[in-house]
């Protein structure tokens, strides 16, 4: 008990960063969504496209997973993540604290550090995992062309990708997100208990 006890303090920023990705389920997976579905139509699931909405798609779907790191680092608000990036470039003085607190943090919880980074990469990989099984182990891209709805020049990769934006790339980008909160110690995701 008292070790899964501690093990759970360990993973203190893994657990966060999953409780709020579940908590804000809604916004974050439709920021993904728009990052997905720019990416299948990139890929000409829909059909070919000029260079120039190509370029426009990239910009949309850039965008939308800055907004999914910007609603992270204000703990649910775009504008507040934006003020809090905006601060670390402009005011020299909280920059500072945050590095020194940072640069404490590191030294004292680096296992910790460690144990985030090695978990975190296991949820990766079996989300990965699961999406290859998904676009390569089972017919739904197949059904998806016979349907009509992707056009019959595309490939798996539009099923790969346009789930990877709806999962792996927005849990990713809010773990790093939430990283820089727990260094500087401005991260308090979970309700307390």
């Amino acid at each position: 008990m008292n070790s899964a006890l501690n093990l759970s303090e360990k993973l203190h920023w893994l657990a966060g960063t999953i409780y709020f990705f579940k908590k804000h389920l809604v916004v974050i997976g439709s920021l993904g969504l728009v990052a997905g579905l720019g990416r299948v139509i990139q890929l000409g699931g829909f059909g070919a496209i000029s260079t120039w909405q190509h370029v426009a798609l990239e910009v949309v779907i850039e965008a939308a997973r800055l907004g999914v790191f910007l609603y992270v680092l204000g703990l649910a608000s775009i504008r507040h993540g934006a003020l809090r990036l905006k601060y670390l470039f402009t005011d020299r003085q909280r920059r500072l604290d945050h590095w020194a607190a940072a640069r404490q943090k590191m030294r004292r919880q680096w296992f910790s550090i460690l144990l985030n980074l090695v978990a975190f990469l296991g949820v990766a990989w079996g989300l990965n995992y699961l999406i290859d099984l998904l676009a390569y182990q089972t017919c739904l891209y197949l059904k998806l062309k016979q349907g009509g709805i992707l056009a019959p020049t595309s490939s798996e990769w539009t099923i790969l990708l346009f789930f990877k934006n709806l999962s792996t790339i927005p849990l990713t980008i809010a773990f790093n997100a939430a990283f820089l909160l727990w260094i500087t110690n401005k991260f308090q995701l979970r309700p307390q208990a």
